[in-house]
């Protein structure tokens, strides 16, 4: 049994990749350690970051974080792009520490806001996200596929 306090938070490394991919195949998200690894690559400039959470050295989530400047204010806003964490994992504190962490980081980057989506096929994720916080109410999110 893990809790909070023996969860190790770090940025992801490319050796992470195998796991990551595991993780968010396992979720529904097919993808490749390779194609973890470009993703990471992506994610390594100032505005991105990924973190990871482990116990004992196993991989227990993640979690994608991108800070976007806003053109209607001189800040910044924090969107979280991906959260995971495996099954047997939940219910154990991990996707909160990794939310604390994304937050963390949107206040070190001076962030006003930080966001995430919730897709309605995901019922837990939208409750954990609602329990810290989140306001549900202010979401205007319309897409397009191109």
């Amino acid at each position: 049994m893990t809790d909070q306090s023996t969860i190790l938070l770090r940025t992801a490394e490319p050796t992470d990749a195998e796991a990551i991919a595991t993780l968010f195949t396992d979720e529904g998200y097919p993808a490749g350690p390779s194609d973890i690894a470009v993703r990471l690559e992506r994610f390594a400039a100032p505005e991105g970051r990924v973190v990871v959470a482990e116990h004992d050295g196993a991989l227990l989530g993640f979690i994608a974080v991108h800070a976007l400047p806003r053109f209607e204010h001189g800040d910044w806003i924090v969107r979280i792009l991906a959260l995971v964490v495996d099954a047997g994992a939940r219910e154990r504190g991990v996707g909160r520490s990794l939310m604390a962490e994304a937050e963390r980081i949107g206040r070190e980057r001076g962030a006003a806001f930080i966001e995430v989506t919730a897709g309605h096929h995901r019922p837990e994720a939208r409750h954990l996200y609602e329990s810290l916080g989140y306001d549900a109410s202010v979401a205007a999110y319309l897409r397009k596929k191109l």
